[in-house]
């Protein structure tokens, strides 16, 4: 108990040295491989407790402690160190003797980066062997308060409700410090250095937290507060720092809105809607674009038709009044409004209500030009398909709202794609023009629609536009006809074959179609005898024979009835065939039935038909041939008489001549003595032709007639060509000739009148209306009224 009892006493004495301030320089004595005297147990190694040293220590190298074995004599044991701040990072803080086994500390230790080393302690002879097993040496570094608090951020945010009740949590501000924290050198207290004239919040001096203290926290007054922030450690001692506190109010309805002024004078213009009146001002002292702040209107009284509305500009706070319904002055000169104001949010219980809370709108009508207005719009009305011109359809007529002027209202067509309808301008009477085809594409499901306009005569006019649905009623005026036949074969057998269907149809829309009614002529009792018609479905009946038929073509005649009424009904004419059929119901090759024939067409007349059509073939071919072998031989004029007409001819000129450099075009023996062509092929009795520069007592010549065929053009231009050159009283025979001549009986003029007519008041276009429907509008916009 010897040997424990002195380490203990020598490692009491160390500390105390330490915890004093002052180092000793002869550092204690440890024997960690002391063995105890007598027969009593070995013990091998000590537990060695930590030594202590201070961080930031100057004096050095400084003696920690000095280890011994007792095996041998004072220098024949060889000591040494190893681990971290010895041979491991950070090297070369440590070192030992190793005759004497002091070790010192050779550099400063900073406790915030190690706080303890362990170091491992060997005892060798002075051969290198192992005296002693290898011991633990813990040194740890003793804190000094070289650090300052430091705040984690260098201005806290705060926000807080205006009005706020005393202990409302505002922010809390939170700060370190490095030094140890189990010591007081981490010990850190919070304060307020400043915060303006009233101390409205407070910290606590351990959390940091930032709460207010008094009421009187008010927005409008004071918006934002700065706040300067101490943190000391050593328990509010030691080191010091600082950090701001930023804390914002958060507004709240504690201003209720209010009107600048009791009452609001304004003018609105009649019949006008969605028209802006006038602004309507308003003070609030909330924050601007909260719901604090914007404003709310409400229309109280005065306006029971809700003919007004008023809206809030989002960035004046201002109220737009403007007219929701357009506004008669004939009705109502003046308006009085009452309206109220408040915000969005609800304001608070504790704030009184606002002076001018509400205010006298006075909206004064200005009276002005109403368009006329149709009495019922869109009118409706119907008429019986394929009315007479001149049937009367309705009046639609308009009055005019201007009851304090005198104005007179005429009307007129502004859409009318058929040009059936007549308008009567002074009184809106309505009529047709004509009938109106049921196949008009503007006549969609039955109904006709046209647009008309009502103008008053005030300077500037004002329209009124009104449509007019004409609903055509339908009349059963077309009787069922048999559509056509792909086959009219069938068997002659009843059990055979699906029989001939038959099919119906009628130009009537419904309900005057169908469902058709098939019968066989009630006057012809025969046929009742022999065949059989069944109703398939509205619209087709299946024909089959009652009893087995000789084969051949037989003729029936069918009535069909449709369902209007009056119902219509027509006796149609049915040619079928009756063949011989093998199982599948089909005809067997080699029937001796002509499977021809169709609806009301039998053999013998579809015969004729192809007869006549031959001949008239045959006729048309001889009479080309004939006019072409008999054309006559005498020479034609170049000119036609004046009733031919040349609108659907092209003549073709091959050639129109070279000038002096042209050898092979003309003979130029004949150019040289004209005189002896003068009277070459003219006929007795006819004059030569006359050019347009050529003098005015030469006699006009006799036209010629036209050529029959393109082959006889190069004999007409030859007999033309020699007339002209014959002429000996005109200018050089190279020059070009100018005919006067270019056709006649054509109803179209010639296109200089496009560049001579300055406007189109001296054309008529109501031969337009002549060209069916298409042209129709044309006509109505162009031609006269």
């Amino acid at each position: 108990m010897e040997a424990p009892l002195l380490l203990a006493l020598g490692l009491l004495t160390q500390s105390l040295s330490l915890s004093a301030g002052v180092p000793s320089l002869q550092p204690s004595t440890l024997y960690p491989w002391r063995h105890a005297s007598g027969l009593g147990r070995v013990r091998r190694a000590w537990v060695i407790p930590p030594i202590s040293v201070s961080e930031n220590h100057k004096r050095l190298p400084y003696p920690l402690v000095q280890i011994k074995s007792d095996k041998q004599q004072p220098g024949s044991v060889i000591y040494s160190i190893q681990g971290p701040g010895v041979d491991e990072e950070p090297r070369g803080l440590f070192s030992i003797d190793k005759f004497t086994g002091k070790v010192f500390l050779n550099a400063m230790l900073d406790r915030e980066t190690t706080d303890r080393f362990r170091l491992r302690a060997f005892a060798l002879d002075l051969g290198g062997s192992t005296l002693e097993d290898p011991t633990d040496l813990e040194i740890v570094v003793v804190d000094q308060n070289d650090n300052r608090p430091a705040f984690l951020q260098e201005v806290f945010l705060g926000r807080v409700l205006e009005g706020a009740a005393p202990g409302t949590f505002v922010t809390r501000a939170e700060a370190t410090d490095a030094d140890d924290p189990e010591t007081d050198n981490a010990a850190l207290r919070f304060s307020i250095l400043q915060q303006g004239s009233a101390e409205l919040f407070s910290i606590h001096e351990q959390t940091g937290e930032i709460r207010t203290v008094q009421v009187g926290l008010d927005r409008e007054v004071v918006a934002v507060y700065n706040l300067t922030l101490q943190v000391a450690d050593m328990s509010g001692e030691g080191l010091t720092a600082t950090a701001s506190a930023i804390i914002s109010l958060d507004d709240v309805n504690d201003n209720a809105p209010e009107f600048t002024r009791d009452e609001f004078f304004m003018e609105a213009t009649e019949a006008v809607s969605g028209m802006d009146v006038g602004r309507l001002q308003v003070e609030d002292r909330d924050l601007p674009g909260s719901p604090n702040w914007r404003a709310r209107f409400t229309i109280l009284e005065g306006d029971p038709d809700r003919q007004f509305t008023i809206r809030t500009d989002p960035k004046t706070n201002e109220g737009v009044l403007s007219v929701a319904k357009p506004l008669d002055y004939e009705s109502c000169e003046r308006y009085e409004l009452t309206v109220s104001v408040q915000n969005e949010a609800p304001l608070q219980a504790a704030v009184p209500r606002a002076q001018r809370g509400q205010a006298r709108v006075s909206v004064w009508v200005q009276d002005a030009n109403e368009a006329p207005v149709f009495l019922e719009n869109p009118l409706r009305t119907s008429l019986a398909e394929g009315a007479p011109p001149g049937t009367f359809v309705t009046t639609f007529s308009a009055q005019d709202p201007d009851t304090q002027q005198l104005q007179r209202v005429s009307y007129s067509k502004d859409y009318d794609p058929e040009d059936w309808l007549h308008v009567d301008g002074t009184t809106g009477r309505i009529q047709t023009r004509r009938v109106l085809s049921p196949a008009s594409p503007f006549l969609k499901d039955g109904w006709y629609r046209a647009i008309i306009l009502a103008v008053d005569d005030v300077l500037p006019p004002r329209t009124a536009t009104g449509t007019l649905s004409i609903e055509i009623l339908e009349v059963n005026d077309h009787a069922p006809a048999l559509a056509f036949l792909l086959a009219s074969s069938l068997c002659s057998e009843p059990d055979r074959g699906p029989g001939l269907l038959l099919g119906a149809s009628d130009e009537d829309l419904p309900p005057h179609g169908a469902p058709f009614h098939f019968q066989l002529s009630p006057g012809v009792p025969e046929l009742g005898r022999n065949w059989s018609l069944s109703q398939i479905n509205a619209s087709h009946a299946r024909l089959r024979p009652l009893h087995p038929v000789p084969e051949g073509q037989y003729r029936l005649r069918l009535l069909l009835r449709d369902s209007g009424q009056p119902p219509q009904q027509r006796e149609q004419p049915l040619n079928v065939t009756a063949c011989r059929c093998g199982p599948d119901g089909t005809c067997l090759p080699g029937a001796s039935a002509l499977r021809v024939g169709g609806t009301g067409v039998s053999l013998e007349a579809l015969l004729v038909v192809l007869a006549c059509a031959f001949l008239t073939l045959m006729l048309a071919l001889l009479a080309v041939l004939r006019a072409r072998c008999h054309r006559p031989a005498q020479n034609k004029g170049l000119l036609p008489a004046p009733q031919d007409d040349l609108r659907d001819n092209i003549l073709h000129y091959d050639e129109q001549g070279g000038g002096e450099e042209d050898q092979d075009a003309y003979d130029l023996s004949q150019l040289r003595h004209p005189t002896e062509l003068a009277t070459r092929g003219l006929a007795p009795g006819r004059a030569p032709l006359r050019r347009r520069d050529a003098p005015l007592s030469h006699a006009r010549p006799a036209h010629r007639a036209l050529p029959h065929s393109p082959a006889d053009m190069a004999s007409f231009i030859s007999g033309g060509l020699e007339a002209a050159d014959s002429d000996p009283s005109v200018p050089p025979y190279d020059t070009a000739l100018i005919y006067d001549y270019e056709g006649g009986g054509s109803v179209a003029g010639t296109l200089s009148s496009i560049l001579s007519s300055t406007g189109d008041e001296d054309q008529d276009y109501n031969y337009l209306l002549d060209w069916g429907p298409r042209f129709a509008r044309l006509a109505d916009m162009y031609g006269h009224p």
